[in-house]
């Protein structure tokens, strides 16, 4: 059974740098599991973070702009199938990315976007372990495929407009993520220390915390590629609150 998390968040909360140093957990911890990392980001910035430039999208295919060969007795699904498997790039190990691009529409008449939304979903059969770095909220994940979710991860840093960006995206995900996990990590902490007007906005709100991330001020003065020790450190001690009981000790 493949385990599902999606990272939302703002603009600027660090979600990039959180999906890299979960990654990062994760293979620590279970490194014989398969991970596939899934860049549903308009600005693909995971692609960008691990240095890899992305030519070829699952968007291309339904705006008819990827070139591919096959045979003219193949059906249109086993080429949609095809192609989606032919942009798989392995990044290290068992870890694997694949770039979904930007996405206009999805589930109107397109015939198309039926075969996508099959072919993904055979794909993350074949992992342990599915990571979505979203957009905004999970309404731009839905118009690429729809996929029961584990948990939920909603980056958050310590400003108040974040914390109420984290507020809507959670009214506005909840029912892609109705039957799973869903709350707020807060990312940027200084001093290990949530400021009080943060911790009552998250109260009334009725925000989950599952937990905090530290500060790492050597991030803003370097680029995407740069990885966080810091932040690995934090996601490796909050792993224990995901839905990960399925992949054993």
């Amino acid at each position: 059974m493949t385990i599902t998390i999606a990272v939302t968040g703002k603009s600027g909360s660090g979600k990039t740098t959180v999906v890299k140093s979960l990654v990062n957990a994760l293979h620590a911890h279970y490194p014989e599991k398969s991970v596939l990392l899934v860049d549903n980001d308009l600005s693909c910035d995971l692609a960008n973070a691990f240095g890899i430039e992305i030519k070829k999208t699952i968007n291309s295919i339904r705006m008819g702009k990827y070139s591919y060969r096959y045979s003219e007795k193949a059906q249109s699904h086993e080429v949609v199938e095809w192609a989606i498997n032919d942009m798989v790039f392995n990044l290290y190990d068992e870890i694997d990315l694949v770039v979904a691009g930007p996405i206009s529409t999805k589930g109107c008449t397109c015939i198309t976007d039926q075969f996508i939304d099959d072919a993904l979903n055979d794909l993350f059969k074949n992992y342990d372990m599915v990571i979505f770095d979203c957009e905004y909220d999970l309404e731009y994940l839905n118009k690429l495929v729809d996929y029961p979710l584990d948990t939920t991860l909603i980056i958050a840093d310590t400003s108040v407009s974040s914390i109420y960006s984290a507020s809507k995206i959670k009214e506005t995900s909840m029912r892609f993520a109705a039957q799973g996990q869903i709350g707020v990590i807060v990312n940027k902490v200084k001093e290990n220390q949530i400021p009080d007007n943060i911790a009552a906005l998250l109260v009334e709100n009725d925000i989950k915390m599952i937990g905090m991330l530290p500060y790492d001020r050597d991030l803003e003065f370097e680029n995407l590629m740069r990885d966080s020790e810091l932040v690995t450190r934090g996601i490796d001690e909050l792993l224990f609150r995901l839905n990960l009981a399925i992949l054993g000790n």
